[in-house]
């Protein structure tokens, strides 16, 4: 794959995206295993979400944009506290949840997944380079498989008594210009990073997705990934890093 990236000007601040990017950690119930989760959430619940999306919610800014499920590799050599997300793009935040996703099952994935709750946040595109998109044509087209990259997720949490106005200005005007340069200079292709909107009441105080076109891509990076201020924010201890080749898709913005 050799994808077209667009990315923002180098010295202006990124923009975000408009809306909320609302994602929900998912960790299997210890009952269920990894492949048990993946197949029901492909095959039942992607299914519902599409289907009551495409009804509509009481008002346009229920409706989702864009809906994806990532799968997180298996990591044996330590525990894994979670086994992917989903991750939908509205025109605002959905009003807060009052108790978890699943906690009564709706469908036989949740049965499976253990009861997640909705993380709102901010997202800013800084390289857009393009992901593959096959519908399926002896099926519904959605949801569909894509692969042919390999893509690292930080979930980042911030230090205690760190002020999150401070590290989320160090995070863009700083780390972004770094990693950003670091990624071309590797061949990454895109990179995303959502800022929790309310960071004080979440256990992460933002994520970010760096895409390479092959897990030799990562391995340059970190060889060429220099230190900023970044780690003055960073709780190393409670930030999770997450590897993966292989994103389900459920709605997809035209």
């Amino acid at each position: 794959m050799t994808p077209s990236v667009s990315q923002a000007t180098p010295t202006a601040t990124p923009q975000a995206t408009p809306g909320a990017k609302m994602i929900y950690l998912i960790k299997r119930r210890a009952h269920a295993s990894r492949e048990e989760l993946i197949v029901h959430w492909f095959a039942n619940h992607m299914p519902a979400v599409i289907a009551r999306n495409e009804q509509g919610g009481a008002t346009a800014s229920l409706t989702a944009s864009r809906y994806l499920g990532i799968l997180f590799d298996p990591q044996h050599d330590k525990p894994h506290p979670w086994d992917g997300m989903a991750q939908l793009w509205f025109d605002q935040a959905p009003p807060p949840s009052t108790s978890a996703h699943g906690e009564v099952p709706a469908d036989s994935f949740q049965e499976r997944a253990a009861p997640y709750w909705p993380w709102a946040t901010r997202e800013y595109v800084i390289m857009d380079g393009a992901l593959p998109l096959n519908p399926l044509t002896l099926n519904p087209p959605f949801p569909c498989t894509r692969s042919g990259f390999f893509k690292v997720t930080f979930l980042v949490a911030l230090k205690a008594g760190k002020d999150s106005g401070e590290f989320f200005d160090c995070w863009l005007n700083e780390h972004v210009p770094n990693v950003r340069n670091t990624m071309e200079a590797v061949g990454g292709f895109r990179y995303v990073v959502s800022h929790s909107l309310d960071p004080s009441s979440e256990t992460y105080a933002g994520m970010a997705e760096l895409y390479f076109p092959d897990p030799s891509g990562w391995d340059r990076y970190r060889d060429h990934i220099e230190p900023d201020g970044m780690k003055n924010f960073v709780d190393y201890d409670n930030t999770d890093v997450f590897y993966t080749g292989t994103e389900m898709v459920g709605i997809e913005a035209p």
